[in-house]
């Protein structure tokens, strides 16, 4: 488990930094099994979760779904059969901020039965 699980989002305003090249390049090295992808312009972090069926990865995006409401940070989550993917960005800045980095660790400590 890595540092950013114990820290909390923050409020981020339209006006709040991105993360910079330097930052962007230590943080991923936490989440080593996040993917950053640019989609309209926007870097986004997104993970592919795989499970044995509809109903555990169902479960699992509930888990997401409360996660994301607790730090009142929300992401995409896409629920397919056997798997769901992640996507994490700052809206308000249209792309990385910290706290989707603390957001892409903390789904990755949630618990996947």
């Amino acid at each position: 488990m890595n540092d950013l699980v114990t820290l909390s989002c923050e409020a981020c305003q339209a006006d709040a930094p991105k993360v910079t090249e330097h930052e962007l390049a230590e943080l991923i090295r936490e989440i080593p099994d996040w993917c950053v992808e640019t989609r309209d312009g926007i870097m986004q972090l997104e993970r592919v979760y795989p499970f044995k069926n509809f109903k555990l990865a169902m479960a699992f995006a509930n888990q997401v779904a409360e996660l994301a409401e607790t730090e009142f940070h929300h992401p995409g989550i896409l629920v397919e059969w056997g798997k769901v993917t992640v996507t994490w960005w700052s809206h308000s800045i249209r792309g990385l901020h910290h706290n989707d980095f603390i957001m892409a660790a903390k789904t990755d400590a949630l618990p996947r039965s």
